[in-house]
């Protein structure tokens, strides 16, 4: 029987846990989520029919703080997905030095099918529902898959007529004009592009004479891509997205690149300055970097064998699966694990709650500088912790996670 998500994800922590040997009281503890709400509500559509929808939202810890995590809008979006969504936020937010704990939400539903006012009374009605439950200081939501500043607004509006006064920080990725932070859209992907830089430097390569490939190009993809070609000076040779792949040995120009898929309805097919290759034909690429961007689970034993990259960067959540993981280091593969690599985005949202809460704002180099700085660090946190272990990266990252939430939930007992 083929291994939910969740289990998955417990692999890798279990994995972690054994090196470490963490308490085991602790770990069971762990293991669990620690609250998720299921909500079933109506939706009046425009034709006048009601709709009912199903969303969750998912704690998985508030061991150091209050929980945090997007919420997503999709088809496919599962109580599994969502439980390990959340349980990963718990390790990203640790291993960040954050206070915070793990959270994810969704609601099941395709919104391309929605129009405008159905999606924001969707949206009003599903944060109603789960409001008692958030709010700046239990827990803080954000933009995920097929989610958005607007999304995000109309949060903050459904929850501030509710308490009676504007609650700015009850959730993250807002717009500028209503206490958003500058820098947020490009966060995650900035994150990717400076610990891909601190890897290369471990490594003893050049990242300005690499050669990248990245698998998705919707915000992650597009930032990580643009700023390693722009910032870091590296070569990006192939992306692609749902709707195509692109190829060109001589590098592709990825900010007209990006001018052109946000003319295009989001997508880059159909864009005339690169070799179209198949979807499958990316991972084979002879290239240095490879930042998988795009879904879970995009790396599996079933196509792992054709990478050639020695340096995977995970920029989306999970795209290597444990098996593909293994078989992957075991040629000398170096992977950057998610709960690092792409953990910029959940950094400059905290930046953005603690400006919120200060009615205090930063301009955009603080927000850059001070990202890089707490990336670095957690970077060369989990490169020490990887010799002290000598293990991989991935189980040096959970080591670093666990432990400082393993230390919060001793010192703070068990209540009553």
């Amino acid at each position: 029987m083929e291994k939910s998500l969740y289990e998955q994800a417990l692999e890798v922590f279990r994995q972690a846990a054994k090196v470490m040997q963490l308490d085991s009281n602790i770990q069971k503890f762990l293991e669990r989520p620690q609250r998720t709400i299921i909500v079933e509500f109506p939706v009046l559509m425009d034709d006048g029919r009601v709709e009912m929808f199903v969303g969750y939202r998912c704690q998985h810890s508030t061991a150091l703080g209050p929980a945090k995590g997007g919420i997503r809008y999709h088809p496919n979006v599962t109580l599994d997905e969502v439980q390990t969504l959340a349980f990963w936020m718990t390790w990203k937010c640790s291993l960040l030095n954050l206070p915070y704990g793990g959270g994810k939400g969704g609601v099941k539903v395709d919104p391309s099918k929605l129009s405008k006012n159905e999606l924001e009374r969707l949206s009003r009605r599903f944060f109603f529902e789960i409001s008692q439950f958030v709010g700046p200081h239990k827990d803080i939501p954000a933009p995920d898959v097929n989610t958005n500043p607007q999304v995000m607004a109309w949060y903050l509006d459904t929850y501030s007529m509710h308490v009676g006064y504007t609650a700015l920080g009850v959730v993250t990725g807002k717009p500028v004009e209503l206490g958003g932070s500058v820098g947020r859209n490009e966060a995650t992907g900035r994150g990717v592009a400076v610990v891909a830089a601190e890897a290369c430097k471990l490594l003893g390569k050049d990242i300005s004479k690499a050669k990248v490939a990245v698998q998705g190009f919707g915000n992650v993809g597009s930032f990580s891509a643009k700023i390693l070609q722009e910032e870091f000076g590296a070569k990006v040779v192939a992306v692609s997205d749902v709707s195509a792949a692109y190829y060109d040995p001589n590098g592709i120009n990825i900010s007209d690149l990006i001018a052109y898929r946000d003319s295009n309805k989001g997508l880059i097919d159909g864009y005339p300055k690169a070799q179209r290759i198949k979807h499958e034909e990316l991972f084979e690429l002879d290239v240095d970097i490879l930042v998988p961007a795009a879904l879970e689970n995009s790396i599996t034993e079933e196509n792992v064998d054709k990478i050639k990259a020695k340096l995977i960067v995970e920029g989306a959540n999970g795209p290597v699966t444990p098996e593909a993981d293994k078989i992957l280091r075991s040629k000398g593969v170096t992977i950057i694990p998610d709960i690092l690599a792409n953990a910029g985005g959940v950094t400059v949202s905290y930046f953005e709650w603690v400006q919120d809460l200060q009615s205090f704002f930063w301009d955009l180099d603080d927000v850059r500088n001070k990202l890089a700085k707490m990336m670095r660090a957690a970077f060369a946190e989990v490169a020490k912790t990887k010799e002290k272990y000598n293990t991989d990266f991935r189980t040096a990252a959970y080591i670093v996670a666990i432990d400082r939430v393993a230390k919060a939930v001793k010192l703070r007992g068990i209540y009553p």
